[in-house]
């Protein structure tokens, strides 16, 4: 489990800032905090060696690379021992249309998001490279019709 890390109001500012635009200069974000660079740099420093920041990305339009259809599966394995479960996310992480996997309590086991081109990339994805897995039980698929909300933001507030 990791550590909680403690962050001030100031902090958290600059955390909301940054997941919603990662290119925003020190100097941006001090104008907008009423402080100076050195401070900021410094805060922004210790949030990284901390861990609250862990990377900085570009969110790509899945649609406009050709990758349009969204699809969560719920899986389900035949034994959920230690080592199968390893097994299978070893299996997972290799696979570049699976976006998330989460292990997940309830009535399947593991809960993935695909995005991939259009139903027969998914139908081959489903066929040659899940369904060959050792120890795959159930797969129940999803697709996403309209996305109503996705955000890559965790929403901070310091009282």
């Amino acid at each position: 489990m990791s550590k909680l890390r403690k962050f001030d109001k100031t902090d958290a500012e600059i955390l909301n800032m940054l997941q919603r635009n990662a290119k925003l200069t020190n100097k941006e974000i001090a104008l907008e905090l009423n402080l100076t660079t050195t401070p900021v740099y410094e805060r922004i420093k210790r949030l990284e060696k901390d861990g609250l920041i862990n990377r900085y990305v570009a969110i790509v339009d899945q649609k406009r690379v050709g990758l349009p259809l969204t699809a969560f599966c719920n899986v389900s394995l035949m034994t959920t021992s230690s080592e199968a479960m390893q097994a299978f996310e070893t299996n997972i992480a290799g696979l570049i249309e699976v976006n998330e996997c989460h292990y997940i309590a309830g009535a399947y086991d593991y809960l993935l998001k695909i995005i991939i081109a259009d139903i027969p990339s998914f139908q081959r994805f489903i066929k040659e490279k899940l369904a060959v897995f050792p120890n795959i039980g159930q797969v129940q698929s999803s697709f996403v019709m309209t996305t109503v909300k996705e955000d890559t933001s965790v929403f901070l507030e310091v009282l």
